[in-house]
């Protein structure tokens, strides 16, 4: 039996494909979501979306620094997970995941986050990953620690959105704690 590394139970990660414009773009449309992931950005055209996937479908990675699309094991894109920062000589890296709202809480950013995890310290050597929560994301920040992240600071008012400011909490998770999540 063939094992792919890039698939757990319910979802793979692969690489963004210029077919998936049309979900990023009507998640564009998803303010909420947009704040809580990152920022609510400037209305983009179709063109423009589709420009963007053929981009990210035709770039690759750069470095160990990546985007990839999050599907169900049933070909359902259902979000997209990246990697960012990533510094080889001190084994450190970051990484955002994006769930699309139809397909919040059913263990997708879970299991998309392990993948990716598994793949960062048991193939690329890295021995520390850092995720960056919103202050008013609560289902990132009770993802987070029950995939047992350890706070490790929190920056103040570093967010603005709604008209008021908000604090970014770091979450970490080191190779020897994501052994003992494994078994």
């Amino acid at each position: 039996m063939k094992i792919n590394i890039w698939t757990g139970h319910k979802v793979r990660l692969r690489a963004i494909l210029p077919t998936d414009w049309d979900k990023f773009h009507n998640n564009d449309y998803d303010s909420d979501s947009a704040r809580l992931c990152d920022v609510i950005h400037f209305p983009r055209s179709e063109d423009g979306t589709k420009a963007w996937a053929e981009h990210q479908a035709s770039k690759g990675p750069n470095g160990d620094e990546n985007m990839l699309a999050i599907e169900t094991l049933d070909g359902v894109l259902v979000g997209s997970i990246s990697t960012s920062k990533c510094d080889t000589r001190n084994g450190t890296f970051t990484y955002g995941v994006a769930i699309f709202r139809e397909y919040w809480r059913k263990g997708y950013a879970s299991e998309a986050i392990m993948i990716l995890l598994r793949y960062y310290f048991e193939e690329l050597r890295y021995q520390k990953v850092t995720a960056h929560v919103y202050a008013f994301n609560d289902n990132s920040l009770a993802l987070h620690e029950r995939l047992g992240f350890v706070q490790e600071g929190r920056l103040r008012n570093m967010i603005f959105t709604r008209g008021q400011y908000f604090d970014e909490y770091l979450y970490g998770l080191t190779k020897s704690e994501y052994e003992k999540l494994k078994s």
